[in-house]
């Protein structure tokens, strides 16, 4: 029997609205959660004032909508399985010839449209939000003075020195080894202070060593003096390779449209794209992975629902969400560290996630 375009309608919105409504129930516990968070990390920063706090809490709720999205499908699939079952709809509906896959094609649709929301949409907002979180927490709660921006026209960076601050711009990133990264064609500008320029450096190539910035074939620019020339020069740093690496835009302030090019301006560069590249296919395998929550969450009603035993359906749906979180934290690390390609770190949860899905209901309805 096919179903009738009213019953399609008629699941696909329940289903839709309670998960929804656990969306927003699991957003506002969160932000009450960072809220308090936030301020118990202002209490000893005088400028950080409550209508900051607020302001960086709220930055944040696109960010973690997209973090429980998952998790909210699968909780919200399950009520409203769960309750139709309840009110004898769905053994009505079966009873009448329609099979689990058929019910279960609006709810999927559904979590197919929230994924492309969500990598469209929903990403390209949090991306900006989140940015502006972090200069926020950088600003208010950290009072970090380093700062790095990599473009296509080269690489910026800012540290903090005795005399005041320095900003580095490198027209090219030669190599990065080790604790060493190669910079050519490099111009330093010193301030004294915040805003007092001091002196101009420009040197043919510069060497990040631990410590020390080496510069070779410097020319010394200060004004009101002659120039100096100098075949090797050196300023103290606090930076790091690591540091420098780490201070890259992280994957998640960076929109799903943007994540592709920036890929390749990073490894054009000489440095490690791989969190990046996990994110960009996390973000493409989204929809699938709420799919794979649809059919999850039919699996445990349809297998619970006729027994009544509603604390299996809730605990069941409790612990698959602990070990997918689990799982797919350590699946992740292990792409970042080389253990596995990344794409099939980023593809793998939701991969194993599906087919788990469709096995259980394969099982239950056919088998």
């Amino acid at each position: 029997m096919r179903i009738s375009p009213l019953l399609t309608w008629y699941f696909g919105k329940h289903v839709l609205l309670s998960v929804l409504a656990i969306l927003a129930l699991l957003i506002g516990l969160i932000l009450i959660g960072d809220t308090i968070e936030l301020l118990r990390r202002a209490g000893g920063k005088p400028d950080a004032t409550v209508g900051i706090v607020l302001q960086m809490a709220t930055s944040r709720i696109p960010f973690m909508t997209e973090k429980v999205l998952p998790f909210a499908v699968l909780f919200g699939s399950m009520f409203s399985f769960w309750k139709l079952t309840g009110n004898q709809e769905l053994v009505v509906t079966r009873a009448a010839g329609v099979s689990a896959w058929q019910f279960l094609l609006p709810p999927i649709l559904c979590a197919l449209i929230l994924g492309s929301i969500q990598v469209g949409a929903l990403n390209p907002l949090s991306s900006i939000l989140l940015q502006r979180y972090e200069t926020l927490e950088a600003r208010y709660l950290q009072n970090n003075v380093n700062v790095m921006n990599l473009s296509s026209s080269g690489l910026w960076l800012r540290q903090g020195t005795q005399d005041g601050q320095a900003v580095i711009y490198a027209r090219a990133v030669r190599s990065q080894q080790g604790d060493q990264i190669d910079l050519r064609n490099v111009t330093i500008f010193r301030f004294q202070n915040s805003d007092d320029f001091t002196t101009r450096i420009d040197a043919a190539r510069a060497v990040l060593e631990p410590g020390t910035w080496h510069f070779y074939d410097a020319w010394t620019f200060t004004p009101g003096k002659a120039s100096v020339f100098s075949n090797n020069l050196k300023l103290p740093t606090n930076l790091t390779a690591r540091k420098i690496q780490d201070s890259f835009a992280s994957p998640e302030t960076m929109s799903f449209w943007d994540l592709r090019p920036f890929i390749n301006l990073l490894e054009r560069a000489g440095f490690n794209a791989t969190r990046h590249r996990i994110h960009f296919h996390s973000l493409l395998s989204r929809p699938l992975l709420l799919c794979a929550m649809v059919l999850i969450a039919a699996a445990f009603c349809l297998k619970f629902s006729r027994r009544r035993r509603a604390s299996l359906v809730i605990g069941g749906g409790v612990t698959t969400g602990f070990i997918l979180y689990f799982c797919t934290d350590v699946i992740s690390a292990l792409g970042v560290s080389g253990g596995i390609p990344p794409i099939l770190s980023a593809w793998a949860p939701a991969g194993i996630s599906l087919l788990l899905g469709i096995s259980t209901l394969l099982h239950l309805e056919d088998g």
